[in-house]
């Protein structure tokens, strides 16, 4: 029988999670739109397996090179219009590995970002994007 795993600590309520989401929609949200003439990507999807896998990949990679407490830090980015397929240069968010190296002494937030381990993009955005 698989082990119960717990729910962790830094869930957040879906009435909690759909604020921040009406937060960012009406206000920076309406910003960027106002800006660019266009609705922006504003939410992303991956498979659980996409995401283990790349999970698996920075702890393989972090412990070869010594690091004990890998992190991920996720990054919005915007493609270039002439990349983009619609032209329009949607926004994008990519996963960064983090650590601190042996003896660096930082921990979580201000761990450095791993640029020995590539970052990760690729998911998907519905379109129109959806709404939490």
């Amino acid at each position: 029988m698989a082990k119960k795993v717990q729910k962790p600590q830094k869930c957040i309520s879906v009435e909690k999670a759909k604020e921040l989401h009406n937060n960012w929609c009406g206000k920076r949200g309406k910003s960027l739109e106002k800006s660019l003439g266009f609705e922006d990507a504003h939410e992303f999807h991956w498979t659980l397996a996409e995401l283990e896998e790349y999970v698996a990949y920075v702890k393989q990679e972090s412990e070869a090179q010594g690091i004990k407490n890998p992190g991920i830090r996720a990054y919005m980015g915007a493609y270039s219009p002439s990349k983009c397929k619609m032209g329009r240069g949607y926004s994008t968010l990519f996963f960064a590995p983090t650590g601190s190296r042996p003896g660096a002494g930082k921990d979580g937030g201000d761990d450095e970002n791993n640029y020995d381990i590539d970052a990760f993009n690729g998911g998907s955005s519905g379109w129109p994007p959806n709404k939490y």
